[in-house]
């Protein structure tokens, strides 16, 4: 983003969005960092500004992941939702996630809304109806949409991609697309099957959407956002479906469209709305405004994942209906990382916020500063529970706690707690008053470019002036020998824990508030504005002292750390794959797997895990793409003797032909290690038996 500062736009009112969170598990702090907080920091923000704010998510209760925890649980998918939709919305509460409405996709407002909506751009003709082979699961019945199919990225090589997006690269596609696809459902190969299905003509809307984001908004947007749809936009937009054969789901309000439902993507967005309609008729407010109104800002909080639905498929749809605003803004972050590894659902690494909020009682405000202060804004970043605790103890106690302790301290010991007058100022005080008057809006620059680590170092950094003005003032030194300079040094340093108790509260808000019942101005922050900083005057009592932050131990650091470390051990024990269908003999014969030798390696560009390799079989040398970068250098595996399968179908990967396909296994401890010979005496070509 550019670096030149801004003012908060003139908006009558703003309309933020958090991603809705699907309801097949709890939440977890790459959900926090990516997404809740940084959406919840900007929301108070603006209301301390004064501003009509409408702050919306919900649950997103429809969509194939819904309906495969159902199915590993012996449930059905309405008490998975229930379940987890509970879970949820608590969380968020018990955190201080302050949303104007949370909802769910399930309530009968957002059938009816995204209903009304598809049957909309039915009417206007926005949408194509074509009939199509899709893929079909003959054992199981039933077609295989999106997470019900597992297969190759035809983009990155990932050979766990599903349907509808793959997860390593981040490309939307259709299922139709994967390489060797196989059914999530029972691991059969599917077959073709036709179905009919409507689709938005995303191609329609290639060349607005170039217009209107890459070059509308290349100066304000992030750049991880512009490189994404830059990257869809020049590879040709297509038609997307926007229904399932599936169960669970809005059903499609068309006749004739038995057994589908809207797509999830579809479906899950306009949740915005619908949870904006719910809030408006709550409090007595028009919802269209909020979306319709032209002085409103929309802005959309998500993670990187979800960029192509948020800034290519739901704005087309929104331009296609012709009456909605179009988000001013989608600061979308990168990914959190758990001590190294990828946060992974399915394996239980992750530190899930409901089990968080049970063993940190109290510590809200601490995983919001660890997970703001190493926010994954512009690159993926990582969560290590050291870190979490230096943070705290180094940070949040020795700094922004230190002064205010000190300063609550002081005041009680030296004036029972009433605020002195202060007397005439030096130029050190001066120029501290004028430091403190300048912070609003130093945090509210980076802030109105959704830097929030930023921001909040900022704020930091105004606790260290608090800190630094008393170490050079010492009044503990000169209150013996010139108590009426103590008198202005004190009031000064009370001004600043008055700045931070109105500055902290976007990011720190339970901080906040105890800052303020400490020093009991509450009512004296309630009459000003984030721009005008309340004014503690002489003679006002201030409350007892109490620790803001307590330090976190290394016992409780280390009882995390071992949980963590049970939860990779349990996962290894999980690492061998249960046994395949029976094939008969003929099928077994059928594979020609012979003895070769890798002569040359390089990484394919812009691939993270495939490499091109040059392999000497003994019949030939041949091309093959294998998907082993992350585990092996190039350099290293020169003159390495493998396996390889070498009348497997040529498939075209990243531009490459692969001819072939090398055989690896997994270790126990889930790294990647070649099936090779027992000793070098196998020339190349020599087959195995």
């Amino acid at each position: 983003m550019q670096d030149q500062k801004t003012s908060l736009p003139n908006a009558e009112r703003y309309t933020i969005t958090a991603a809705l969170p699907y309801t097949n598990g709890p939440i977890h702090i790459g959900h926090l960092a990516g997404v809740y907080i940084p959406a919840d920091i900007y929301a108070r923000y603006l209301r301390l500004n004064n501003k009509d704010v409408a702050f919306v998510c919900g649950s997103d209760e429809h969509g194939v992941p819904i309906t495969l925890k159902a199915k590993k649980e012996g449930i059905t998918p309405q008490e998975v939702v229930d379940k987890y939709h509970a879970i949820i919305k608590r969380s968020f509460e018990d955190f201080g996630i302050t949303f104007d409405n949370y909802s769910r996709t399930s309530a009968k407002i957002h059938h009816d809304t995204a209903s009304d909506f598809f049957k909309n751009l039915y009417d206007k003709g926005k949408f194509i109806e074509e009939v199509s082979a899709q893929l079909y699961d003959d054992e199981a019945k039933q077609f295989l949409a999106d997470r019900f199919v597992i297969g190759t990225c035809p983009k990155c090589g990932n050979e766990e991609s599903y349907g509808d997006q793959c997860e390593n690269c981040g490309t939307s596609h259709n299922a139709t697309d994967l390489i060797n696809p196989r059914s999530a459902i029972t691991g059969n190969i599917p077959t073709l099957k036709e179905t009919k299905h409507w689709y938005l003509p995303l191609n329609e809307y290639e060349n607005w959407l170039k217009e209107w984001i890459v070059e509308g908004h290349k100066n304000d947007w992030k750049t991880n956002v512009l490189g994404q749809v830059k990257s869809w936009t020049n590879d040709g937009l297509k038609p997307r479906a926007v229904t399932r054969d599936l169960d669970w789901g809005i059903p499609v309000p068309l006749e004739g469209a038995e057994g589908k439902v809207l797509y999830v993507w579809f479906d899950a967005p306009i949740g915005y709305i619908s949870s904006t309609k719910e809030w408006a008729e709550r409090v007595g407010k028009d919802w269209e405004p909020y979306w319709k109104d032209r002085n409103t800002k929309l802005i959309h909080f998500i993670g990187k994942d979800n960029i192509v639905f948020h800034c290519i498929i739901f704005p087309s749809m929104l331009k296609a209906d012709g009456n909605y605003i179009l988000p001013e803004n989608v600061p979308a972050n990168e990914f959190l990382n758990l001590e190294g590894d990828k946060i992974s659902t399915s394996k239980n690494w992750a530190v899930w916020l409901h089990e968080y909020l049970e063993e940190f009682k109290d510590k809200q405000d601490v995983l919001r500063y660890v997970l703001t202060a190493n926010a994954p804004e512009t690159k993926d970043n990582d969560f290590m529970w050291k870190d979490f605790q230096a943070r705290n103890n180094n940070e949040l106690v020795a700094i922004f706690g230190n002064f205010i302790n000190r300063v609550v301290v002081l005041t009680n010991k030296y004036y029972n707690g009433l605020v002195p007058m202060a007397g005439e100022l030096s130029e050190v005080d001066q120029n501290t008053l004028n430091k403190l008057k300048e912070y609003p809006q130093i945090i509210s620059d980076s802030i109105e470019r959704y830097r929030f680590r930023e921001a909040l170092a900022e704020l930091m950094n105004l606790a260290r002036l608090g800190n630094k003005y008393l170490a050079d003032e010492e009044p503990w030194k000169q209150i013996k020998t010139d108590p009426e300079r103590v008198n202005t040094i004190m009031n000064i340093a009370l001004q600043i824990a008055a700045g931070l108790s109105i500055l902290s509260e976007p990011f720190l808000p339970f901080t906040s508030s105890k800052l303020k019942s400490i020093l009991k101005n509450v009512e004296l922050v309630s009459e000003c504005d984030w721009n005008d900083l309340a004014t503690i005057p002489a003679g006002h009592q201030i409350g007892k002292p109490e620790l803001l932050f307590a330090k976190i131990e290394d016992a409780e650091i280390q009882l995390q750390i071992d949980k963590l470390e049970a939860t990779k051990e349990g996962n290894k024990e999980e690492i061998v794959e249960p046994q395949k269908e029976t094939i008969g003999f003929d099928d077994f014969t059928k594979l020609d797997i012979r003895i070769g030798t890798i002569l040359e390696a390089v990484k394919v560009p812009k691939t993270k895990k495939l490499l091109q390799l040059k392999v000497d079989v003994g019949i030939d040398t041949r091309t093959i793409v294998s998907g082993i970068a992350e585990s092996f250098k190039p350099e290293d595996i020169i003159g390495q003797k493998v396996s390889v399968l070498v009348n497997l179908a040529p498939r075209t990967l990243r531009g490459v032909e692969s001819q072939g396909m090398i055989l690896m296994a997994n270790t126990p401890d889930g790294k990647l290690t070649f099936v090779e010979p027992e000793n070098d005496t196998v020339s190349n070509g020599g087959q195995i038996s």
